[in-house]
């Protein structure tokens, strides 16, 4: 029971941490004037993904890859099936095919990226740093297209993003100390879960790598669930696939590599030999259903959800 405690508080420290942080972050960099496209392509994608970077940074150091790893991988999985599923099935979404030809590209390049590292069994310094460097040339990029391209629809979708949060009437002060305050609570959310989701693994004779695929993951996801939501009801479908785009991105690329760095990662056999396929899948089926009419809509946010629901019952039976 206090472990399961433990991860009630460390999932709801997660999410409020995650909140705060980026409004706090969002509200500091308008009031700083920073272009409403970077805000969207960087500290939303930043913002969305830190609780999956601080949990795999701490599950990694207290030696429990099976939750660093399988939070990535799981994290990446439910973004497409379950968070984009659910979105779809809300209201069909509208793909801006500029903006998902590069992002949908580098997806498919972070995923094969991923599991070329996954498949050597062992992440580590180079290897992470490899992924980091990655990450920040697709940054780089991005930004010298969009500054160059006299097609704005891809800017629009960034500074969409960047609008689904608000962020005004805050002084920069009181914007990075609600910042801070979102940042102190996501870490202290990321240690009770993790301590939590160690001692469920050993009370219940389950294994690390499925606690951090499952509990784990779709805890650390719940950030973007809320961009996504919010981005239907405002009919910004657009915004939620382009949500779950830079948020995948940045979990292989930034979360893995930054993590690799810190502490190298022992890849746990269960997650090499099945659940980096399924993370493939997930990719090339949103890639398949996003390019087929520029639209994925209700049936296909049913298949991807059903998926998901056959995907958590193989897991846990």
């Amino acid at each position: 029971m206090i472990a399961l405690g433990l991860i009630v508080l460390g999932l709801t420290g997660l999410v409020l941490g995650g909140e705060l942080l980026l409004r706090g972050a969002v509200s500091a960099a308008r009031n700083l004037r920073i272009s409403p496209m970077v805000i969207g392509l960087t500290l939303v994608g930043f913002g969305t993904s830190t609780p999956e970077l601080v949990t795999s940074l701490q599950a990694a150091l207290a030696g429990s890859p099976g939750i660093a790893v399988g939070n990535i991988v799981g994290s990446n999985i439910g973004n497409v099936l379950l968070i984009l599923g659910i979105a779809a099935l809300l209201a069909p979404i509208a793909v801006a095919p500029a903006a998902f030809r590069r992002d949908g590209t580098m997806l498919l390049i972070a995923t094969g990226l991923c599991l070329l590292a996954v498949l050597v069994g062992n992440i580590g310094r180079l290897g992470g740093g490899v992924l980091a460097a990655a990450l920040a040339g697709y940054l780089f990029y991005t930004f010298r297209a969009e500054r160059r391209s006299s097609d704005t629809a891809t800017s629009e979708l960034y500074e969409a993003e960047a609008e689904i949060l608000p962020g005004a009437g805050q002084s920069v002060g009181a914007a990075l100390g609600l910042a801070a305050v979102g940042l102190i609570v996501t870490i202290l959310g990321a240690r009770f879960l993790v301590v939590g989701a160690i001692s469920t693994a050993q009370a219940a004779g389950i294994s690390e790598t499925v606690i951090g695929l499952t509990i784990v993951a779709i805890g650390t996801s719940m950030p973007e669930l809320v961009t996504s939501v919010l981005a239907v009801r405002k009919g910004q479908g657009d915004v939620a696939l382009g949500n779950v785009l830079g948020s995948n991105i940045f979990n292989v690329l930034g979360i893995l590599g930054v993590t690799a760095m810190v502490q190298p990662i022992a890849v746990p056999a269960q997650i090499i030999r099945f659940d980096i396929w399924v993370m493939i899948g997930a990719a090339l089926m949103l890639v398949l259903f996003a390019r087929t009419g520029w639209r994925i809509g209700r049936r296909e946010g049913g298949v991807m959800l059903g998926c998901y629901i056959g995907y958590l019952a193989w897991l846990l039976i």
